[in-house]
C-alpha cells in the first residue's frame, strides 16, 4: 500500500492543452476535516486506508496542499440542459487535479468538486456544500456496491467555510474518481463552436485511451459509438431495475464511458411510482423515472449529431437503433433474476409489467417487495406479500401466473432460490431519508452516522446484524423530501 506522496501521476488530459481546459488552483477550505472516506475507493489508488486519518489527507483534499506532479485543470464543455442547448458550461466548481495510475496500470482521474471558482463558474461561487457532497459520496459508493456503473468517491472533506445557498451552509469538497470525466458535452462544445481540429484531437484521445479495442475495427469511430450506446443501455437498464432516478440527465452530465456521474437531486424509489420526479426543479417531468429510458436515447442522439464529422448519418442512425433492444435485453435479464428466474420465456415481459402496474396502484415498497419475495418459497412469499396490494384480485391473478412460471423454471431448493434472489435483491438502499438523517448529524458536527450508513451500503445484499433500522420502509416525511440541484 502507498502513502499519499507515493502516487504516480500521468496527466494525459492536461496535455491536450488550453483549448480543452484551463489551469486553476483550488481555493482552500477553512479548517478542513475528514467527514468520511471510502477504503474501497482508496484501494483503487493503492492507498493505505490509514492515511485518511492524517492531517495531510484533509489538507490535500481540502485545497491546502497539492502534489508537485498534479496539474489542476477546469474542463470546458457545453451541453443540452432540459432539452435546450447551452453553448458553454464547463467545470464551474470542479477541478481535474490530475490522473494517477495504480499498480494494475489503471488510470484514475482525481476530480475535486467544490474547489472554488473557475472561468466556467458563471454566476456561481465554485463551492459545494456539505449536504450535496455527502449525498454524492454515498450515491457513488452505493451504486457501485449494487453493480451499477458509476464514478467513485474517495472522501468528503468538511470545513468551517460559510457558503450561501437558500441559507448559510458549510463548504465541503468531495474527491471523485473515474477513468475519465469526459462528457457528451465535450464533443458538443467543439462541434457547435466549429473547431474541427480540436474535436478530432478529442475523438482520438477518447478512442486511444478509453476504447483502444475499437482501433481494430474497420470503422473505429463507429465501433466506439456503438460501445457507448451499449454501455448507456446497460447502465440505464440497471437504473430502472433498481429504481434509481438520476434527476438531471443533461448531456453535460452523461459520461463518455457510460457510467453514472454528476449526482444532484437523485433518489431511489421508495413506493414504486413510474412517474416519480426526484428533482423539484423539473416542473415538466422531463427526467422522471419512466422518462430516463427515452432521454438516454435522446442524449445519445445529441452525441451522434456531434460525431457526424467522423461517422456517416446512416451508420449513426443504425447504431442508435440498437439502444432500445439492448436496454430491453439487459433490463429483462435483471428483472428475471430479481424474480428468481433462471430461464427465459416469451411472456416474462408481461409478467414484469403486470407486477409493476399492481405495485404502482398500491404504493408498494419497491426494494422490500423483491427482497421479501426471495425469503420463502414462491407460494408462501406471495401469500405474505398479498396484503400490501389494493387490487387483491389482480394480485392473486398475477401470483398464480408467477407461481406457475417459477414451477416451470427448474427444480431447485428454497435455499438455492433464496441465495440466488438475495444476491441481486438488496436489503439496504440509499433512501433519501437515511441520507438526510446522516446529513443532519454531520451538519451538527457528528460524522458517525455518515460513516455507518456508508459501511451498511457497501454490502447492500448481505443482512447485517444490528442494522435493521436501515432496512425499514421510510416514515411518511421521508417519502416527500424535495431535492434540488442546489449544491
Amino acid at each position: 500500500m502507498k502513502a499519499l506522496d507515493e502516487l504516480t501521476f500521468d496527466n494525459r488530459f492536461a496535455r491536450l492543452g488550453d483549448a480543452f481546459s484551463t489551469h486553476v488552483l483550488p481555493e482552500p477550505l477553512d479548517e478542513p476535516r475528514l467527514v468520511v472516506a471510502s477504503k474501497a475507493a482508496m484501494a483503487l489508488l493503492d492507498l493505505d486506508p490509514a492515511v485518511a486519518q492524517t492531517p495531510v489527507f484533509a489538507e490535500l483534499f481540502g485545497g491546502h496542499k497539492l502534489w508537485a506532479e498534479a496539474e489542476p485543470r477546469a474542463m470546458v464543455y457545453s451541453g443540452h440542459q432540459f432539452g435546450g442547448y447551452t453553448p458553454q458550461l464547463g467545470d464551474g466548481r470542479g477541478l481535474l487535479l490530475g490522473e494517477v495510475y495504480n499498480e494494475a496500470g489503471e488510470h484514475w482521474d482525481l476530480h475535486l468538486k467544490g474547489a472554488g471558482m473557475t472561468p466556467y463558474s458563471r454566476m456561481g461561487d465554485g463551492r459545494a456544500v456539505l449536504r450535496s457532497s455527502i449525498r454524492e459520496f454515498l450515491a457513488s459508493e452505493a451504486l457501485h456496491a449494487l453493480g451499477i456503473p458509476t464514478s467513485r468517491a474517495l472522501c468528503v472533506i468538511g470545513s468551517s467555510t460559510p457558503v450561501w445557498r437558500e441559507k448559510q451552509e458549510r463548504g465541503a469538497m468531495v474527491l471523485r474518481l473515474a477513468h475519465s470525466h469526459i462528457r457528451f458535452g465535450h464533443f458538443e462544445y467543439f462541434y457547435y463552436t466549429k473547431k474541427p481540429e480540436q474535436q478530432a484531437e478529442l475523438a482520438e484521445h477518447v478512442l486511444n485511451l478509453h476504447y483502444p479495442e475499437c482501433r481494430e475495427q474497420p470503422e473505429p469511430y463507429l465501433a466506439m459509438f456503438r460501445e457507448i450506446v451499449e454501455r448507456n443501455a446497460e447502465m440505464i437498464a440497471k437504473w430502472q431495475a433498481y429504481g434509481f432516478c438520476h434527476g438531471v440527465m443533461n448531456t453535460d452530465n452523461m459520461s463518455i464511458l457510460g457510467i453514472t456521474f454528476d449526482f444532484g437531486p437523485f433518489a431511489f424509489l421508495d413506493d414504486f411510482d413510474a412517474h416519480f420526479i426526484c428533482n423539484h426543479s423539473d416542473h415538466e417531468g422531463r427526467y422522471s423515472f419512466s422518462n430516463q429510458v427515452p432521454i438516454g436515447q435522446w442524449n445519445l442522439s445529441a452525441l451522434a449529431q456531434a460525431l457526424t464529422p467522423f461517422i456517416s448519418v446512416d451508420a449513426l442512425k443504425e447504431t442508435l437503433g440498437l439502444y432500445l433492444p439492448l436496454y430491453q435485453a439487459h433490463y429483462l435479464d435483471l428483472m428475471r433474476r430479481r424474480l428468481g428466474l433462471t430461464t427465459a420465456e416469451d411472456d416474462d415481459q408481461q409478467l414484469v409489467e403486470r407486477l409493476l402496474k399492481l405495485m404502482q396502484n398500491s404504493g408498494v415498497d419497491y426494494t422490500l417487495f423483491f427482497r421479501r419475495l426471495g425469503d420463502e418459497s414462491a407460494a408462501l412469499a406471495v401469500t405474505r406479500l398479498r396484503d400490501d396490494f389494493v387490487d387483491l384480485a389482480g394480485f392473486d391473478a398475477w401470483a398464480e401466473q408467477y407461481k406457475a412460471r417459477v414451477a416451470r423454471d427448474g427444480d431447485y431448493t428454497q435455499e438455492q432460490r433464496r441465495e440466488r434472489m438475495h444476491a441481486v435483491n438488496p436489503l439496504y438502499i440509499l433512501r433519501n431519508y437515511l441520507a438526510q438523517n446522516a446529513i443532519a448529524a454531520a451538519e451538527s458536527g457528528d460524522y458517525s452516522e455518515v460513516r455507518r450508513l456508508h459501511e451498511v451500503l457497501t454490502r447492500p445484499f448481505e443482512e447485517q446484524a444490528g442494522m435493521e433500522q436501515y432496512a425499514q420502509r421510510p416514515p411518511d416525511w421521508g417519502k416527500h423530501l424535495e431535492i434540488s440541484c442546489s449544491s
